[in-house]
């Protein structure tokens, strides 16, 4: 009977996965609605409601919590959120090398083309419309870039890939499309639609650096502490820029998802990413990312 419920359970998961049914239960439900209701779920700490809850999120999304520093939680919330311990994540101390800022699924890398970067093969996007600042958009259009997806069951806060200073934060809203594989093939410009954040960065030389958190369906918030982790990234506005002058140290934590989502890392004309890239590789933070110049 033990070794029979694997089976069992693989075959649910696949049936899941299947592109149809995963593209109709994951987009063509209210994704709004959707999202504020997990939302509202995950923080609930009564047993009733938040032990089942966690249950089904460890049951689908393959949670490992071997380098959590807890492993029973009061909601759902503090599972996504959950922090590891110490030592679990380490960051290359070479200054020439940018690390990943988090547990992620390589997805599509590359060289920023004409001002365009694309979400998976044939589906493009230009950076002036993922980044409505112009200025902003132009230093990386002859530079590189790769796309990090967080799954639901993978540790959800960032850190810093390099030593660096935030120089400023902007929040778009958007819709909420789910970005996996599935849906990257499917929806035009998905990453443009979608709730995002611009965070700008320079690095101690005065490269600049971008990453651009993308929210997508069953996302609470996005939090940052160079703004302030009690806020989400929705209260300061649509389109409003905060100007920031934040130092933080190379694997130093920048924020968290309360749920999965993805990080676009855009990189200035000069760097390398790291030959061994692969679309589909795991990749945890603090692994190698790119060389810098």
């Amino acid at each position: 009977m033990t070794a029979a419920k694997p089976a069992k359970t693989n075959a649910f998961v696949r049936l899941f996965l299947q592109e149809d049914l995963n593209f109709l239960v994951t987009n063509r439900l209210p994704r709004r609605w959707a999202t504020q209701m997990v939302g509202r779920l995950a923080r609930v700490e009564h047993p009733l409601v938040a032990q089942p809850a966690i249950a089904a999120w460890r049951f689908f999304a393959g949670v490992d919590l071997s380098d959590s520093v807890a492993t029973r939680f009061r909601s759902l919330r503090e599972g996504f959120t959950r922090a590891l311990r110490p030592g679990a994540r380490v960051f290359d101390p070479d200054p020439a090398l940018l690390a990943s800022p988090c547990d992620a699924v390589v997805g599509a890398h590359g060289r920023v083309a004409d001002g365009a970067a694309w979400q998976v093969k044939g589906y493009p996007y230009r950076l002036d419309e993922l980044i409505p600042d112009p200025a902003v958009a132009s230093r990386f259009a002859d530079g590189s870039f790769v796309t990090l997806r967080l799954t639901a069951g993978m540790y959800h806060r960032f850190h810093a890939p390099c030593d660096l200073t935030v120089e400023g934060v902007t929040y778009w809203s958007g819709d909420c499309w789910n970005v996996n594989p599935i849906a990257l093939k499917r929806v035009e410009r998905l990453f443009c639609r979608n709730e995002r954040a611009v965070i700008e960065a320079r690095t101690p030389a005065g490269a600049p650096l971008l990453l651009v958190p993308v929210a997508a369906i069953l996302v609470a918030s996005i939090r940052l502490h160079a703004i302030d982790p009690a806020a989400t990234l929705r209260d300061l506005g649509s389109g409003r820029r905060v100007a920031c002058d934040a130092a933080v140290a190379k694997g130093e934590e920048l924020g968290w998802f309360e749920h999965g989502s993805t990080i676009i890392v855009f990189i200035p004309a000069g760097w390398s990413l790291h030959p061994d890239l692969a679309e589909g590789q795991e990749i945890r933070a603090g692994q190698r990312l790119a060389v810098m110049a």
